[in-house]
């Protein structure tokens, strides 16, 4: 158990740390006005929480910097309430009252002012696929016997899916099958596409399309439905501009792994309900070995959807960034519930 004086030590260190990105020194800390401590004590009491783990001497320096071990303590114990400026709380007050048209294009601009407002990389994890639902369907023939369907869902997204035409279909039964298909599953959540095929939407395909059988097969295969990897990055270039990332190989490897969005959507997938803070290797990834990671899910009437997270360098600013992280899952869980409910 740490005792007073060894808390307000390390808190002082954590805060100066996060805004120089220098490592701290007794006789720094000394001047500040919040320490009334002698340089001497300060060093002893230092010298203690380097023992226990929660400060580390880097190589070249004699001033002491945060581990992992104090960044922990220091998220779980130590954190002061700092309001949100009003111009972010207006802001943000302006953003999530404005009409929802579609999903995509808030969640894109979730992620870019995010990363504005923190200077760190954020990442949104689209709305899982089951609460999205059919907007349009067309089906245009392509060379041969191939046809293409174009998907597009009232989040925005448009997909392609190709597929055969049985031999016995012309353009004709082709354009039943779409109007058929557009009658039956506009406005149906991507989960229940199998359903609505397998029973109503098979009863009108065998009473008015030739050949439906041949066709039902292709309509299946075309319209299983996929997991979603929807993943929006905003600020990736802002690692750039902190200083303990100037190691373009370092960076290059964090790059490489965001790139790859089924391992975002993964980690992403994996955040409890509410808000988790993740510490360097906390993260069980290398490339994040010096990165930390919060993270808040967001709901669409009370039922969790999706997720939202900032990463940052370990000298991260972690309660403006918690504060900022919960006030956005809480306007996207808002505007979502709302557009969901009205579309209804």
């Amino acid at each position: 158990m740490l005792s007073r004086r060894q808390l307000l030590i390390l808190q002082a260190i954590v805060d100066d740390y996060v805004q120089t990105a220098e490592p701290i020194g007794s006789r720094s800390m000394s001047k500040r006005e919040d320490i009334s401590f002698s340089p001497a004590t300060i060093r002893n009491e230092m010298a203690d929480l380097e023992e226990m783990g929660y400060i580390i001497k880097p190589h070249s320096s004699a001033g002491r910097i945060p581990s992992n071990k104090g960044y922990r303590l220091y998220v779980d114990h130590l954190l002061r309430p700092e309001p949100l400026q009003e111009h972010e709380i207006l802001d943000m007050e302006k953003f999530f009252t404005r009409r929802i048209s579609e999903v995509e294009a808030v969640m894109r601009k979730t992620a870019a002012v995010l990363s504005e407002l923190t200077s760190y990389v954020s990442v949104v994890l689209g709305p899982e696929m089951e609460h999205t639902r059919l907007k349009q369907l067309q089906m245009l023939p392509l060379s041969g016997r191939q046809a293409i369907a174009i998907l597009v869902t009232d989040s925005g997204h448009v997909e392609n899916r190709t597929f055969d035409i049985p031999e016995q279909m012309n353009a004709s039964d082709l354009e039943k099958v779409v109007n058929i298909l557009n009658e039956q599953l506009v406005d149906t959540p991507i989960g229940q596409w199998e359903e609505r095929l397998l029973t109503e939407t098979r009863r009108l395909l065998h009473r008015h399309v030739r050949h439906y059988e041949d066709m039902f097969g292709v309509l299946r295969d075309a319209f299983k439905t996929q997991r979603s990897d929807q993943v929006f990055y905003g600020g990736m270039m802002n690692l750039m501009m902190q200083p303990e990332f100037q190691d373009v190989d370092r960076v290059r490897m964090i790059f490489e792994w965001l790139d790859r969005s089924e391992n975002v959507h993964t980690l992403l997938s994996r955040t409890q309900e509410g808000l988790s803070v993740r510490i360097g290797r906390e993260n069980d990834i290398e490339a994040f070995a010096d990165l930390s990671m919060i993270t808040a899910t967001y709901s669409i009437d009370g039922s969790t959807v999706g997720s939202l997270g900032v990463i940052g360098p370990t000298r991260m600013e972690y309660e403006r960034v918690i504060r900022l992280i919960r006030q956005f899952a809480t306007g996207l869980s808002t505007s979502l519930t709302r557009k969901y409910r009205h579309d209804k």
